[in-house]
């Protein structure tokens, strides 16, 4: 199966792998410079930029997944609010012009992560 992971920004190891631990994501890996966190099919892999300014990052990434409702949930549980402003913030799946179901969540780094729903198989 040919595979793709997302490289993303972390200002702090410890506190990226705790913020993806409270969704359900596990560690994989970690050194002083590399951080890979896995829930079920998703590997998530992170770079340290201390100096990653959130309001200001640009970093983004599509999750195309079975069930991105349950991720929302994980994060709601987490305490992550649904405002419209700010980080950490999660946006619940909605239906887009694209005739895709998806949602946003926002990490403690302001990194866009899109949840896509896949399409059921023809």
């Amino acid at each position: 199966m040919d595979q793709a992971t997302p490289n993303l920004p972390s200002r702090s190891f410890d506190q990226t792998e705790r913020f993806y631990a409270a969704l359900g994501f596990e560690r994989e890996w970690r050194d002083e410079g590399w951080l890979i966190l896995a829930r079920g099919g998703l590997t998530l892999e992170f770079f340290l930029h201390p100096e990653i300014d959130p309001a200001n990052n640009w970093f983004s990434c599509c999750l195309r997944m079975d069930d991105i409702d349950a991720l929302c949930d994980a994060a709601i549980a987490a305490g992550i609010g649904e405002q419209s402003e700010g980080w950490p913030r999660i946006h619940r799946p909605k239906l887009e012009t694209s005739s895709e179901r998806i949602g946003y969540l926002v990490d403690l780094d302001g990194t866009l992560l899109r949840l896509v729903a896949n399409r059921p198989a023809i």
